[in-house]
């Protein structure tokens, strides 16, 4: 792993990703971040590689608009690992949900898989 991998910038960039409705800003904000054929798995959704990825979070938009994701509490890490948490939530408003990912980072500093936990949200 890198010597320059930032836990909290890594969680930053992120939740900005899921906060990017433009597409093509979206994919190279993912390009960054993410590695090729890097996966997300929640309760709700699958994804491996940019284009579902990308896909993922504009269906996510779609059944949340209006809402923004942000970070909650510290992200922590160790060896190749990083956990962080993160709530769904208008600006200004309570939190409608809210989460805990486990990431996996490559030796690139790039990630290589999400494993999303909701810990709290409605019905969809």
């Amino acid at each position: 792993m890198t010597n320059t991998l930032n836990p909290t910038a890594l969680a930053e960039q992120y939740l900005a990703i899921w906060n990017e409705t433009d597409a093509e800003r979206r994919g190279a904000a993912l390009e960054a971040t993410w590695a090729p054929d890097g996966t997300f798995v929640d309760p709700s959704f699958e994804a491996t590689g940019y284009e579902e990825l990308s896909a993922m979070i504009a269906t996510a938009q779609q059944m949340f608009p209006g809402l923004r994701f942000r970070p909650t509490g510290t992200p922590d890490a160790h060896h190749d690992r990083i956990r962080w948490t993160w709530e769904l939530a208008a600006e200004g408003q309570q939190a409608v949900a809210g989460g805990t990912d486990i990431v996996t980072v490559g030796p690139d500093g790039r990630i290589r898989s999400v494993i999303g936990f909701l810990d709290f949200a409605p019905a969809h």
